[in-house]
């Protein structure tokens, strides 16, 4: 299962460059990277073998030999070539001023062209998309698949199965608020323990039918796959549930550092998952009928409570992360202008990652629900997972090789020839996904394209709105020489107006001169800058630039993994020499009201639904933490 982005949000932040820890933190990073980014592709072995080999019998065939041993070949390898060397070895190495994710990977591959670049936008909103698809089909899967264990230590509890998977969800969902740094102090350790047991359980029958062990020459994985025709492209489709999660070790890159995330992965999390895998394997071979759920029946009868138990906490950590994840990819994509303001909460006081939001909180609950009430099991779910994932894999790897190509200064030719591959694996995943799209697949597409609609109208909306305003807009520089030739009658205090735009006079101020007609001896026209850097330096803060005696412009630059504090970054003036009272000073700020135009740019439904995100975005006093006593709010009406 997969995290496009930042499912360590409850981690502590990474070492000076973001890249590399400092190294007495090394073992407390490298515990913590097993807990977050590996707690859900090592969830997998729930379902993962057990779908291939469906997938693979479906036309009939027995789960012999030359079956099993070319599903383990493929597992073995899809685990070497797309995490181990695509992820592990390559994409590391691609980071943001230390932060990875495909929306930071889309802002830095965006800066290398020199120019804000329509493809590489429109690729960074698809794999924002697609991975909304994924945070409400993980936690479903992960603990459906969990508890679908109950059934195996006895039929009884067949019929509770859902239930007890909707109960655990919604309460899941219903502590994010609290926040997570508790909860995550156990996850690195817990995770340990299941992949040793789960090492351990692999281990023991590997040692009972040891020729499994050929599964890791590449013959066998070619040969099923020549010999099976279509049988073998759908099984591609359920191998590849193998590999989902790995978007975690990028995704995580600035939580962890590269060096931990490496390490675990190296030393504990794939030798446990070959492990597992192949004695999945050995299992089957020697008993055909294992194949109902050959993770649990690995595991001696007096053991599958305990393994139920385990493995629902091991889910729940898998959940929690992608959940966690939901948030940060929201905050940067609200940053990067894709998506309305939503509140957000931080739930730490020394953590800037550990957030929560009420609202994605509640989408994704909805959604997460709807799914385990249409599908009802693990199987039925496994076939819409594929595509969302492997959506998000093609879409990294094109934006990889634009940064490899322009960021790391190679060739084209040997960018190319470095990232080919690795995107003709992940397209023949794709393709091998889409195969199930009548099963299931078309959830994630649907939810993908709704999402994409939503940040295609809400960019679009904004630059049209931004566009529309500026036409009647005063240069502030010609209103400032206005004023000060005929200066109009002054208060005591501060006033600051807030604009998108510096160079144009705030519409909150020509409203407040128009119909105040009085002007307050200091007035700062204060801007709020997003850069296509994670996070801005304390002393790059704040820009300031007198314009006039009575004004000045301000500008504030926030980092696209951070949330706007303004009183925060006003202090910071005050080194700059700017005196002022927070008590003293009040905030101008313009509410627009939309209305649609006779005639618009867009269509008139996405007119109306860009009205709708503006009425459903948190407000601005909230959202850049502005004390709301100090705030006036002029109305204007646009059309668009």
């Amino acid at each position: 299962m997969s995290h496009t982005n930042a499912a360590a949000a409850d981690a502590p932040i990474a070492g000076v460059d973001g890249a590399d820890p400092v190294k007495h933190n090394f073992w407390a990073l490298t515990l913590g990277s097993i807990g977050v980014v590996y707690g859900d592709i090592g969830t997998s072995p729930l379902y993962a073998l057990r779908e291939s080999v469906v997938a693979a019998t479906s036309g009939g065939g027995p789960a012999n030999e030359p079956v099993i041993l070319g599903i383990l070949s493929l597992i073995i390898w899809a685990l070497l070539l797309v995490v181990t060397v695509k992820y592990v070895i390559i994409l590391l190495r691609a980071d943001n001023n230390g932060e990875g994710g495909t929306l930071a990977l889309m802002a830095l591959a965006s800066r290398s062209l020199g120019r804000v670049s329509g493809t590489v936008i429109l690729l960074g909103i698809i794999s924002g998309a697609l991975f909304y698809g994924d945070a409400i089909i993980t936690p479903a899967l992960s603990v459906l698949s969990a508890v679908e264990g109950l059934k195996v230590a006895t039929p009884t509890f067949e019929h509770y199965v859902v239930p007890i998977t909707i109960l655990i969800l919604v309460g899941l969902f219903s502590v994010q608020s609290r926040g997570t740094a508790k909860v995550a102090a156990f996850f690195g350790p817990i995770m340990v323990v299941w992949f040793v047991v789960i090492a351990v359980a692999g281990l023991w029958h590997i040692v009972k039918n040891p020729m499994v062990l050929y599964a890791f020459n590449p013959y066998y994985g070619i040969y099923f796959l020549i010999h099976h025709g279509i049988i073998a492209f759908f099984t591609l489709g359920a191998v590849f549930l193998c590999v989902t999660g790995c978007e975690a070790l990028y995704a995580d890159l600035g939580h962890f550092g590269r060096t931990p995330i490496r390490f675990a992965w190296l030393v504990m999390v794939l030798p446990a998952l070959a492990l597992n895998y192949l004695g999945q394997g050995a299992l089957v071979l020697a008993d055909a009928k294992a194949i109902e759920n050959p993770f649990f029946l690995l595991f001696p009868e007096w053991a599958l409570l305990p393994m139920v138990v385990l493995a629902t906490i091991a889910t729940v950590i898998a959940s929690q992360a992608v959940i966690s994840g939901a948030y940060s990819l929201t905050r940067q994509a609200i940053q990067l202008g894709l998506l309305p303001r939503f509140e957000i909460r931080h739930t730490s006081a020394t953590l800037a990652g550990q957030i929560f939001m009420p609202r994605v909180n509640v989408l994704l609950l909805a959604g997460v629900l709807l799914l385990v009430g249409i599908f009802r099991s693990s199987s039925a779910l496994a076939s819409a997972y594929g595509i969302a994932v492997t959506g998000t894999m093609v879409v990294t790897a094109m934006m990889a090789f634009i940064v490899i190509w322009k960021v790391w200064r190679w060739s084209a030719v040997a960018a190319a020839a470095l990232i080919a591959p690795f995107l003709f694996i992940d397209f023949t995943f794709l393709v091998a996904n889409m195969l199930k799209i009548i099963e299931g697949g078309w959830m994630p597409l649907a939810l993908g394209a709704l999402v994409m609609v939503v940040m295609y109208t809400w960019r679009r909306g904004s630059r049209l709105l931004i566009q529309k305003t500026r036409r009647q807009e005063i240069p502030l520089s010609t209103l400032v020489a206005s004023l000060e030739k005929k200066m109009p009658h002054t208060v005591p205090g501060t006033a600051v107006f807030l604009t998108s735009d510096p160079e144009f006079a705030p519409t909150a101020l020509l409203h407040s001169l128009k119909h105040y007609k009085v002007l307050h001896e200091k007035n700062v026209i204060l801007t709020i800058e997003t850069a296509d850097t994670p996070r801005i330096d304390p002393a790059e803060r704040v820009r300031i630039e007198p314009v006039g005696e009575t004004f000045l412009r301000v500008t504030l630059r926030f980092g696209f993994m951070e949330t706007p504090n303004v009183p925060k970054a006003l202090a910071i003036a005050r080194k700059l020499g700017w005196q002022f009272d927070i008590m003293s000073t009040s905030f101008f700020l313009s509410r627009r009201l939309l209305k649609p135009a006779a005639k618009s740019s867009m269509p008139r439904w996405q007119d109306r639904l860009f009205i709708g995100l503006t009425r459903s975005a948190n407000d601005a006093t909230d959202y850049f933490q502005i004390p709301t006593g100090r705030v006036v709010e002029v109305g204007t009406q646009v059309t668009i």
